[in-house]
């Protein structure tokens, strides 16, 4: 997989659905979904020490669910990992970091293919506003990407704090000749892995898989990738995600499997520090 950045910048890591787009106008009845924040919470640990509720749609190794840090203010998240490693279950994409919903929030995709987390009193915190724009159904893929990009998403922000669900004072930008970590509105740390020559940065797209780690970059008005290798490991990194730390550090994480004990565990395959 080649991870993707998230789709706003209220995200610290990843994404991810897919939508498919047709003729259609509208999403057929046995397509649509409605899911409720009640119930039993999940029975095993995860990232943070947080309550977790799953919702069904899953996708190995990715699960939807609605988790909280601190009471009453939950987040629609994407969960990665399985219940037989002994690494904790991640939460590699978010999508309403910063403006959580309460019990009996709703997570819906309904007939005119938007889709909509809300409170229960109808307040919106987050949508694709997607409706009738052709989607006929959703669908989460066991694969994701991470891609920022000029024209937006152009930045990875860092999460708050562990108890915190807000963004944090970092965050990993895309300029057009800039690749940085910030501290606030201050470079932090300029990224120079790339000759910019008199040329624009574009996008760039990280890029795992073969035992390396690796940005794919594109300057404007190119259709030529260029590729900066962040590092070379002992792993198959196919399942790897970017994360913008707490503290600013930019690190790598790749969900590897150990041939001897039969099972995944998270490695740290790249870091910046």
């Amino acid at each position: 997989m080649s991870p993707s950045w998230p789709s706003t910048t209220l995200l610290a890591s990843l994404f991810l659905f897919s939508q498919i787009f047709s003729c259609i106008a509208q999403v057929p009845a046995e397509n649509t979904f409605k899911f409720v924040n009640e119930g039993e919470l999940g029975d095993y640990v995860v990232e943070y020490r947080a309550n977790y509720r799953v919702i069904s749609i899953f996708n190995n190794p990715f699960q939807l669910c609605f988790y909280n840090t601190t009471p009453n203010a939950w987040t629609l998240a994407l969960r990665m990992g399985t219940v037989r490693s002994e690494s904790l279950m991640r939460w590699v994409w978010e999508a309403n970091r910063g403006n959580p919903v309460k019990e009996n929030a709703t997570f819906t995709f309904g007939t005119n293919g938007n889709l909509v987390l809300a409170d229960g009193d109808g307040r919106i915190a987050w949508q694709t506003n997607t409706a009738n724009k052709g989607v006929t159904r959703f669908k989460l893929l066991p694969n994701v990407g991470q891609t920022l990009r000029l024209s937006g998403p152009n930045k990875l922000v860092s999460r708050a704090s562990v108890k915190k669900n807000a963004n944090g004072p970092y965050s990993l930008v895309v300029q057009p000749r800039l690749f940085a970590v910030y501290k606030g509105n201050k470079v932090d740390v300029e990224l120079a892995w790339f000759d910019y020559g008199n040329n624009t940065l574009e996008s760039i797209k990280l890029n795992s898989g073969n035992q390396r780690l690796k940005l794919d970059y594109r300057f404007a008005k190119s259709t030529q990738r260029s590729s900066h290798v962040m590092a070379f490991t002992k792993y198959n990194t196919t399942l790897t995600y970017l994360r913008l730390e707490i503290d600013g550090n930019l690190k790598a994480y790749t969900f590897v499997r150990d041939e001897e004990a039969d099972e995944f565990r998270w490695k740290a395959t790249y870091s910046r520090i």
